[in-house]
């Protein structure tokens, strides 16, 4: 099969017909997974900070340190998260904050050693490119330090946060403090030069265009091609309440769920070297989510049993593991509970 070349995906977000991208995505999507089996995580988001110094203009959940809701949790705190976790069949956290000013590689070790020894049956998917690049600099570090450090304490996976679309005209407009398109694509190549996946993410809406959202899926796919080390890819839309980017640009459209499912149909098409293609329900809603198996994706990710950052710009969607079960074999296929690696825990 010959690999989709830039013009082709452009011509197919551009013009095709919606039900025929569906159409051509469940059928790629059938090759990959031929059983048909859709998978779930049963996880929490664990927001350990929501001091930052980036300021990105589409985030409404950052504050700044010395303002009277800013905070840092406790390992006591984040412990009683994990224990909540655990207690109705968890398996992963998805540990991110903001990036905080002042925490150095040392405070992340800790903390991550700590949640490896007391709570082993928890995997920790954690800490964004952004992150990893601010924790490398305040600590006088390399990336492949940073992850080979806190990996030797327990972390052997992190979110594909921060990348947004990785065009560097579209960061320098929403957010001109965070790392650019090509040390986004370094942490995460880093990462798996050591052994640690990570997943890929886009956050599209904003001022991107098509073009733009290619290039994104370019970069992703070439490093897939050198390291194999993607586990995901994850798109979503930007949500737009309280945020700075809307008072700047009041007139800026929401995306619809045709241009999401758009989307989600051809990054299954173009990004042939991945595996697994996640749907969001956190931003669409459980039936759009629900909607998106039948445009490539194959995993319906996280219960997400506490998110803060979509529902600080507005946006409060809430969904059990009885209801992604209930989904999933609604459409006939047959949901699975899995790992942060992927591995079918039990099968419903």
């Amino acid at each position: 099969m010959s690999r989709m070349t830039n013009a082709e995906a452009l011509d197919l977000i551009q013009n095709a017909d919606l039900h025929e991208l569906g159409r051509m995505a469940s059928e790629r999507k059938l090759e990959l997974h031929p059983k048909k089996i859709t998978t779930f995580v049963v996880d929490r988001n664990i927001n350990y900070t929501n001091v930052c110094w980036v300021d990105c203009k589409f985030c409404a959940f950052y504050r700044h340190a010395k303002e009277e809701d800013a905070y840092v949790l406790s390992f006591e705190h984040i412990g009683s998260k994990i224990e909540e976790l655990i207690a109705i069949g968890g398996t992963q956290i998805l540990f991110q904050g903001g990036v905080h000013p002042k925490l150095k590689i040392q405070w992340y070790e800790e903390l991550v050693e700590w949640i490896a020894t007391k709570y082993p049956t928890i995997d920790i998917h954690g800490f964004s490119a952004i992150e990893i690049d601010y924790i490398a600099k305040i600590s006088k570090i390399t990336y492949s330090e940073v992850l080979t450090r806190l990996k030797a304490k327990g972390m052997f996976s992190i979110p594909g946060a921060g990348a947004e679309v990785l065009s560097d005209r579209v960061r320098d407009i929403i957010a001109p403090k965070k790392l650019n398109s090509k040390d986004w694509i370094e942490v995460h190549r880093q990462a798996h030069k050591i052994g640690m996946k990570s997943t890929a993410t886009m956050m599209f809406g904003t001022v991107e265009t098509d073009e733009e959202i290619i290039e994104h899926w370019e970069m992703i796919r070439n490093l897939q091609d050198e390291t194999g080390g993607f586990r995901a890819y994850i798109m979503w839309s930007f949500q737009s309440a309280y945020t700075k980017l809307i008072e700047e640009i009041p007139d800026m459209k929401k995306q619809s769920s045709n241009r999401y499912l758009r989307l989600l149909a051809v990054s299954r098409l173009y990004l042939d070297n991945f595996q697994n293609i996640q749907s969001s329900w956190v931003t669409q809603g459980s039936y759009v989510g629900q909607l998106a198996l039948k445009f490539g994706a194959n995993d319906l990710g996280s219960t997400m049993m506490e998110e803060n950052v979509v529902a600080a710009a507005g946006v409060t969607n809430e969904m059990n593991q009885d209801e992604m079960i209930k989904l999933i074999k609604d459409i006939d296929e047959y949901p699975a509970k899995r790992d942060t690696a992927y591995n079918i825990l039990e099968r419903f």
